[in-house]
């Protein structure tokens, strides 16, 4: 099945999910096997691997971070093919003045917001997707 591709319809239903977790990114040359195992997101850059974990799961590990954030799963399928939608998503944001981080996996897009602004974040997506509707 292929994900959605209309931006549109993207964002009338793009349902976001606040985690209950709080997650953390770290960097290291040399993570434990055990944090590479439960990072919900490995990417291997040049200076050293980032890992995606929950805080507990860092702190298990030993492993440091700077800031901790909430993950905002958008629901709706996304073709990784669209165009604009996280455009629009992260716009939104922004002109609020809330910094997102986001990860596009092959089903949703998921976005990395400051703990103490998650609730915002989720009131101006759920206006962004009511607005979409009534264009």
């Amino acid at each position: 099945m292929e994900g959605e591709m209309n931006l549109s319809v993207l964002l009338m239903s793009m349902q976001p999910i606040l985690r209950a977790e709080e997650f953390v990114f770290c960097t290291t040359r040399n993570a434990p096997s055990t944090a590479l195992r439960e990072a919900i997101c490995w990417f291997r850059e040049e200076e050293g691997s980032t890992l995606i974990l929950t805080r507990a799961q860092a702190d298990a590990a030993q492993l440091s971070y700077a800031s901790a954030f909430r993950m905002i799963t958008l629901a709706v399928h996304s073709s990784l093919e669209a165009v604009g939608f996280l455009a629009a998503v992260t716009g939104k944001l922004a002109a609020n003045s809330i910094s997102v981080n986001t990860v596009s996996a092959y089903y949703h897009d998921h976005l990395f917001i400051p703990i103490d602004r998650a609730a915002e974040a989720m009131e101006v997506l759920w206006e962004l997707s009511r607005n979409s509707l009534q264009e």
